[in-house]
């Protein structure tokens, strides 16, 4: 489902001029989201290469994928709410500086450990970033055009970076080979890290909340012991025996997170929040929405490098097209949304979705193959 993020453009007579400080704090800022969003999608056509040179097979692949999502997925409120109590700055740079040593890492590894380790790290420096530099951006452009436009550069360079990874990732490595994609995310980290300190003041919550420790450790080690389980059930079914602790385990913690956030003065999440049907209804459609199409990314581009044989540049065209037709279809979406209503276009969405993808079935052997699924990904990822 397409859905158009970006705040709508005051008139550009009431759009302040940036200063140059201002453009650099946004810069730095974007950069760093646009290097985040990089790394969910540069490495990924690179997969099939990256596995013969470290010796990975394929069911190991997806923890190339899965070792990134655990800890950014599992850390992204607790390292939120920190930033709101120690600094928003003070974590966004360690952020960085975490996030580019584990590129570098991830960049030299010499065998599937280091480099997993070095994905891991990445995850959780990226869990650092991206709601710090958000607040950042927010608390730095005051309430208003100026904030208005900043949000929206931000939220048109996120959607760019996916599909920019994936061309990228495919030309680096049909040229430079797939350690190169890593090396992209040490280089946009190393040309942030000496502008940040300079030019981001620090911002912190005035009343200083306090850390809702037991909520943290329920909703961290929930969403880790699901991820954990079901990325194992993929490899080896759901029968093991830490793939049910880990559900059973998932499970429990996260019933727990909400009994606490439902007694806590201070809670990570606001409940009532999250009962709200608009926001329950788009949950649901974005988890659906995101877990469905990035397996399809991930399953599509072994299948078009492995069984149709074509190259990494290839693959990445194939899920540019899809990167650029979701984003012309984010244009249209407020119009959708107001002609149809949320509820109407949500559930259109995910059945067009769900009929595109079903028609992935009809893949073969075939080159005509190639189309199909061009046409599935990209039509799906304008719903």
């Amino acid at each position: 489902m397409a859905i158009d993020t970006t705040p709508s453009v005051p008139d550009a007579l009431d759009t302040p001029r940036l200063s140059t400080r201002d453009k650099l704090v946004l810069f730095v800022l974007c950069a760093a989201q646009f290097m985040v969003a990089l790394d969910f999608s540069v490495l990924n056509v690179a997969l099939p290469v990256l596995g013969a040179d470290l010796g990975m097979s394929q069911s190991a692949l997806q923890w190339a994928v899965t070792a990134f999502a655990l800890p950014s997925g599992g850390f992204l409120l607790l390292f939120g709410r920190m930033g709101d109590l120690y600094g928003r700055r003070k974590l966004f740079l360690s952020g960085l500086v975490l996030f580019g040593a584990a590129s570098l890492l991830a960049t030299l590894a010499w065998d599937p450990a280091s480099f997993l380790a070095g994905r891991a790290l990445q995850g959780l420096g990226a869990a650092a970033i991206v709601p710090t530099g958000m607040s950042l951006l927010t608390t730095t452009f005051p309430e208003g055009p100026a904030r208005d436009r900043a949000l929206g550069i931000s939220g048109t360079l996120l959607s760019l970076g996916f599909t920019v990874g994936m061309v990228a990732g495919g030309t680096l490595t049909d040229t430079l080979g797939w350690r190169s994609t890593m090396g992209l995310l040490t280089l946009f980290a190393l040309i942030v890290l000496p502008l940040a300190p300079a030019l981001l003041p620090e911002s912190r919550t005035p009343d200083r909340p306090r850390l809702d420790v037991p909520g943290a450790i329920t909703v961290t080690g929930g969403l880790l012991a699901l991820i954990y389980a079901l990325s194992t059930a993929a490899d080896h079914g759901f029968g093991r025996v830490d793939v049910v602790a880990g559900l059973v385990a998932g499970l429990l913690l996260l019933a727990a997170f909400v009994k606490v956030e439902s007694r806590s003065a201070q809670p990570l999440v606001s409940l009532p929040m999250l009962r709200r049907r608009t926001v329950a209804w788009g949950n649901i459609g974005g988890l659906v929405t995101f877990s469905m199409m990035s397996t399809v990314v991930f399953v599509l581009t072994l299948y078009l490098q492995e069984i149709l044989h074509l190259s990494a540049f290839e693959t990445g065209l194939v899920f540019g097209v899809q990167g650029v037709l979701s984003a012309v279809a984010g244009t249209y979406a407020p119009r959708v949304i107001g002609r149809f209503g949320p509820r109407r276009t949500l559930v259109g969405s995910l059945v067009g979705q769900g009929a595109l993808i079903a028609a992935l079935l009809g893949l073969d052997t075939g080159h005509w193959s190639v189309w199909l699924a061009t046409a599935a990904v990209s039509l799906a990822s304008m719903c």
